[in-house]
């Protein structure tokens, strides 16, 4: 079903799934998105101002922090906003609405972490509006790190994840709605994400007036003490770094 042909709802809106969330941290699959992180922002960010887009309950924001970083997170849901704020109480976690970001500062941060967030996030031209808001909140040397699960994580069986129950994955195409079962929490609700292309990633950051510097696709190493399914052969998460376009 694609995500237009009713109103969708993120997953992540309620009360109930936030307090499941915030307990999560970094084990077994989500562990692969954090990983490499470091690295990858050492190696292409200049600068310790960051906007984290998204930031849900916090876990990446404080991430960020404890990477050095003075954050701003923020989210359009009060209820992880809420969970976000007693867990780092000293941190600075906003409300926004979609595409609404000039108040946070133009042309003012060195690197905009987006980790899952557009997984919940459906239509082209809202994806668009909202990368160009974001797109205006970096400095000239900025970076967009922009974190998405890879369409293969939809279709495969995960050490954090379940898509077997969910066999119309297999035909989904961009902006469709795909579903899985998080292991790693005690809500065993199914999650609903909207599905979408590498290579329409690519058109999206186009419109969006992005240029894509890097791609990364982290797989599980055999000396991680976690139990691998797929993830030693088929990345579930794939990494974009991206450019202010200047013209």
């Amino acid at each position: 079903m694609n995500a237009s042909d009713y109103k969708f709802k993120n997953t992540y809106g309620d009360q109930t799934r936030a307090e499941s969330y915030s307990k999560l941290e970094f084990p077994n699959t989500y562990y692969l998105a954090y990983r490499d992180l470091p690295k990858i922002i050492s190696a292409h960010v200049v600068g310790h101002k960051a906007l984290d887009f998204g930031c849900g309950t916090g876990r990446s924001t404080r991430f960020l922090k404890q990477l050095g970083f003075n954050v701003v997170g923020i989210d359009i849901s009060n209820d992880m906003l809420e969970v976000a704020k007693k867990l780092d109480i000293t941190g600075d976690y906003q409300s926004v609405t979609d595409g609404n970001y000039s108040h946070l500062g133009i042309n003012q941060f060195d690197l905009i972490q987006s980790i899952f967030t557009f997984d919940n996030i459906p239509g082209w031209d809202n994806r668009t509006n909202i990368l160009k808001g974001l797109r205006d909140l970096l400095k000239s040397t900025g970076k967009i790190i922009c974190l998405d699960s890879t369409p293969e994580l939809y279709i495969n069986e995960w050490a954090s994840f379940s898509t077997k129950d969910f066999p119309n994955n297999w035909n989904a195409k961009t902006g469709d709605i795909v579903r899985d079962i998080m292991l790693d929490v005690d809500d065993r609700r199914p999650v609903e994400d909207i599905f979408w292309t590498v290579s329409d990633y690519h058109k999206l950051f186009s419109k969006a007036g992005l240029s894509l510097e890097e791609t990364y696709k982290p797989l599980g190493y055999k000396n991680e003490p976690f139990e691998w399914k797929s993830e030693l052969h088929t990345a579930p998460w794939m990494i974009f770094v991206l450019n202010k376009d200047i013209k």
